[in-house]
Protein backbone atom coordinates (compact mmCIF):
# COMPACT_ATOMS: atom_id res chain seq x y z
CA UNK A 1 0.00 0.00 0.00
CA UNK A 2 1.66 3.29 -0.93
CA UNK A 3 1.12 5.95 1.79
CA UNK A 4 -0.38 9.09 1.56
CA UNK A 5 2.06 12.01 2.15
CA UNK A 6 1.70 15.96 2.50
CA UNK A 7 5.12 18.08 2.07
CA UNK A 8 5.36 21.84 3.92
CA UNK A 9 7.78 23.94 2.92
CA UNK A 10 8.70 26.01 6.39
CA UNK A 11 9.43 29.79 5.96
CA UNK A 12 6.45 31.66 4.09
CA UNK A 13 4.27 28.79 4.89
CA UNK A 14 4.28 27.19 8.31
CA UNK A 15 6.18 30.09 9.58
CA UNK A 16 6.31 34.14 9.29
CA UNK A 17 10.32 34.43 9.94
CA UNK A 18 10.91 37.16 7.35
CA UNK A 19 11.84 39.90 10.12
CA UNK A 20 14.78 37.48 11.13
CA UNK A 21 15.54 36.71 7.36
CA UNK A 22 15.76 40.70 6.55
CA UNK A 23 17.43 41.50 9.23
CA UNK A 24 20.33 38.31 8.74
CA UNK A 25 20.35 39.60 5.20
CA UNK A 26 20.65 43.21 5.76
CA UNK A 27 23.74 42.56 8.27
CA UNK A 28 25.22 40.29 6.07
CA UNK A 29 25.44 43.14 3.30
CA UNK A 30 26.65 45.30 5.61
CA UNK A 31 29.59 42.83 6.88
CA UNK A 32 30.64 43.18 3.56
CA UNK A 33 30.25 46.66 2.45
CA UNK A 34 27.38 46.55 0.47
CA UNK A 35 23.92 48.52 -0.06
CA UNK A 36 21.09 45.50 1.20
CA UNK A 37 18.79 44.91 -1.10
CA UNK A 38 15.21 46.35 -0.86
CA UNK A 39 12.45 43.83 1.59
CA UNK A 40 11.07 42.89 -1.13
CA UNK A 41 13.29 41.53 -3.01
CA UNK A 42 15.13 39.53 -0.31
CA UNK A 43 11.43 37.77 0.20
CA UNK A 44 11.62 36.87 -3.55
CA UNK A 45 14.54 35.01 -2.91
CA UNK A 46 13.73 33.09 0.65
CA UNK A 47 13.07 28.99 -0.17
CA UNK A 48 16.21 28.96 -2.34
CA UNK A 49 19.12 27.71 -0.63
CA UNK A 50 21.88 30.46 0.27
CA UNK A 51 24.12 30.69 -2.33
CA UNK A 52 21.60 30.95 -4.98
CA UNK A 53 19.49 33.09 -3.31
CA UNK A 54 22.81 35.44 -2.93
CA UNK A 55 23.46 35.02 -6.79
CA UNK A 56 19.95 36.31 -7.37
CA UNK A 57 20.32 39.43 -5.29
CA UNK A 58 23.55 40.00 -6.39
CA UNK A 59 23.99 38.60 -9.94
CA UNK A 60 26.88 40.99 -11.08
CA UNK A 61 29.50 39.15 -8.25
CA UNK A 62 30.94 35.64 -8.95
CA UNK A 63 29.96 32.36 -7.21
CA UNK A 64 32.68 32.44 -4.29
CA UNK A 65 31.62 35.83 -3.47
CA UNK A 66 28.46 34.25 -3.11
CA UNK A 67 29.01 31.43 -0.83
CA UNK A 68 31.38 34.24 1.20
CA UNK A 69 28.11 36.10 1.64
CA UNK A 70 25.83 32.85 2.33
CA UNK A 71 28.41 32.41 5.53
CA UNK A 72 28.03 36.12 6.06
CA UNK A 73 24.02 35.62 6.65
CA UNK A 74 24.99 32.44 8.53
CA UNK A 75 27.11 34.16 10.89
CA UNK A 76 24.15 36.92 11.33
CA UNK A 77 21.59 34.30 12.01
CA UNK A 78 23.46 32.42 14.36
CA UNK A 79 23.84 35.97 16.29
CA UNK A 80 20.10 36.62 16.01
CA UNK A 81 20.07 33.29 17.79
CA UNK A 82 22.47 33.91 20.75
CA UNK A 83 20.38 37.32 20.90
CA UNK A 84 17.39 35.40 21.34
CA UNK A 85 16.09 37.74 18.78
CA UNK A 86 14.58 35.37 16.11
CA UNK A 87 11.08 35.82 15.60
CA UNK A 88 9.56 32.68 13.78
CA UNK A 89 5.52 32.50 14.55
CA UNK A 90 3.56 30.33 13.19
CA UNK A 91 0.59 31.29 10.83
CA UNK A 92 -3.05 31.17 12.21
CA UNK A 93 -4.07 27.88 12.55
CA UNK A 94 -1.05 25.61 11.16
CA UNK A 95 -0.59 23.85 14.24
CA UNK A 96 -4.00 22.33 14.17
CA UNK A 97 -3.66 22.28 11.01
CA UNK A 98 -0.57 19.35 11.27
CA UNK A 99 -2.02 18.01 14.47
CA UNK A 100 -5.47 17.20 12.66
CA UNK A 101 -3.45 16.05 9.01
CA UNK A 102 -1.33 13.57 11.22
CA UNK A 103 -4.33 12.68 13.32
CA UNK A 104 -6.46 11.91 9.89
CA UNK A 105 -3.48 9.55 8.51
CA UNK A 106 -1.46 11.68 6.50
CA UNK A 107 2.03 11.32 6.63
CA UNK A 108 3.50 14.61 6.96
CA UNK A 109 7.01 16.20 6.03
CA UNK A 110 9.02 19.79 4.95
CA UNK A 111 11.05 20.55 2.35
CA UNK A 112 13.03 23.85 3.04
CA UNK A 113 16.06 25.81 2.72
CA UNK A 114 16.57 26.04 5.77
CA UNK A 115 19.56 24.15 7.40
CA UNK A 116 18.90 20.93 9.38
CA UNK A 117 19.57 22.93 12.65
CA UNK A 118 17.48 26.01 11.89
CA UNK A 119 14.78 23.29 10.48
CA UNK A 120 14.74 21.15 13.87
CA UNK A 121 15.14 23.95 16.21
CA UNK A 122 12.34 25.80 14.85
CA UNK A 123 9.87 22.80 14.82
CA UNK A 124 10.71 22.22 18.24
CA UNK A 125 10.29 25.33 19.29
CA UNK A 126 6.89 24.97 18.37
CA UNK A 127 5.93 21.43 19.58
CA UNK A 128 5.79 19.59 16.30
CA UNK A 129 8.61 18.43 15.29
CA UNK A 130 7.35 14.45 16.68
CA UNK A 131 4.60 15.11 14.02
CA UNK A 132 6.79 14.62 11.14
CA UNK A 133 8.30 12.06 9.54
CA UNK A 134 10.78 13.06 6.74
CA UNK A 135 12.51 16.27 6.80
CA UNK A 136 14.60 17.23 3.96
CA UNK A 137 16.91 20.94 4.10
CA UNK A 138 19.63 22.59 2.17
CA UNK A 139 22.20 20.97 4.06
CA UNK A 140 21.80 17.88 1.63
CA UNK A 141 20.18 18.56 -1.94
CA UNK A 142 20.32 20.89 -4.61
CA UNK A 143 18.21 24.18 -3.61
CA UNK A 144 14.96 24.42 -5.11
CA UNK A 145 13.13 24.17 -7.57
CA UNK A 146 14.84 20.77 -8.23
CA UNK A 147 12.96 17.79 -6.77
CA UNK A 148 15.66 16.05 -4.88
CA UNK A 149 14.14 17.30 -1.67
CA UNK A 150 10.68 15.97 -2.50
CA UNK A 151 12.21 12.45 -4.12
CA UNK A 152 13.95 11.65 -0.95
CA UNK A 153 10.74 12.25 1.16
CA UNK A 154 8.57 9.98 -1.01
CA UNK A 155 10.99 7.46 -0.51
CA UNK A 156 11.82 7.74 3.42
CA UNK A 157 7.77 7.69 3.47
CA UNK A 158 6.55 5.12 1.23
CA UNK A 159 4.75 7.34 -0.84
CA UNK A 160 4.20 8.25 -4.77
CA UNK A 161 3.98 11.22 -6.87
CA UNK A 162 0.12 10.67 -7.26
CA UNK A 163 -0.27 10.31 -3.65
CA UNK A 164 2.37 13.26 -2.33
CA UNK A 165 1.09 17.23 -1.90
CA UNK A 166 3.28 19.87 -1.73
CA UNK A 167 2.62 22.91 -0.12
CA UNK A 168 4.52 26.04 -0.13
CA UNK A 169 4.31 29.98 -0.85
CA UNK A 170 6.81 30.35 -3.49
CA UNK A 171 7.03 29.56 -7.44
CA UNK A 172 10.29 27.90 -6.39
CA UNK A 173 7.49 25.35 -4.43
CA UNK A 174 5.45 25.03 -6.74
CA UNK A 175 8.34 24.13 -9.95
CA UNK A 176 9.77 21.62 -7.38
CA UNK A 177 6.48 19.93 -7.21
CA UNK A 178 5.41 19.85 -10.18
CA UNK A 179 9.02 18.38 -11.26
CA UNK A 180 8.19 15.32 -8.87
CA UNK A 181 4.77 14.57 -10.03
CA UNK A 182 3.10 15.52 -6.77
CA UNK A 183 -0.09 17.09 -6.29
CA UNK A 184 0.77 21.43 -5.41
CA UNK A 185 -1.08 23.95 -3.50
CA UNK A 186 -0.01 27.32 -3.29
CA UNK A 187 -0.68 29.65 -0.20
CA UNK A 188 -1.61 32.91 -0.34
CA UNK A 189 -0.07 34.32 3.32
CA UNK A 190 3.93 34.02 2.36
CA UNK A 191 6.48 35.72 0.78
CA UNK A 192 5.31 35.63 -3.62
CA UNK A 193 2.29 37.32 -4.76
CA UNK A 194 -0.43 34.55 -4.82
CA UNK A 195 -0.91 34.82 -8.88
CA UNK A 196 2.37 33.93 -9.29
CA UNK A 197 1.83 30.68 -7.76
CA UNK A 198 -1.12 30.27 -10.04
CA UNK A 199 1.19 30.82 -13.01
CA UNK A 200 3.72 28.30 -11.91
CA UNK A 201 1.29 25.64 -12.27
CA UNK A 202 -0.61 25.30 -8.81
CA UNK A 203 -2.94 23.22 -8.82
CA UNK A 204 -4.93 25.22 -6.08
CA UNK A 205 -4.41 28.23 -4.16
CA UNK A 206 -5.46 28.51 0.03
CA UNK A 207 -5.63 32.31 1.48
CA UNK A 208 -5.90 30.45 4.91
CA UNK A 209 -5.79 27.36 6.87
CA UNK A 210 -9.22 26.04 6.70
CA UNK A 211 -9.36 27.07 2.57
CA UNK A 212 -6.28 24.69 2.65
CA UNK A 213 -7.50 21.77 4.54
CA UNK A 214 -10.22 21.48 2.33
CA UNK A 215 -7.65 21.18 -0.64
CA UNK A 216 -5.92 18.61 0.64
CA UNK A 217 -8.69 16.42 1.26
CA UNK A 218 -8.70 12.89 2.78
CA UNK A 219 -6.12 10.74 3.19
Amino acid sequence: MTNKLVVFDCDGTLVDSQHSICTAMVRAFEEVKLTPPERLAILSAVGLSLPIAMARLLPEADSDFHDHLADCYKRAFHALRRENAVSEPLYPGMADLVRELDGAGWLLGVATGKSDRGLHLCLTHHGILDRFVTLQTADRHPSKPHPSMLHTAMAEAGAAPETTVMIGDTSFDIDMGLAAGARTIGVGWGYHPPDDLLVAGAHALAMDSLELRGHIGPP
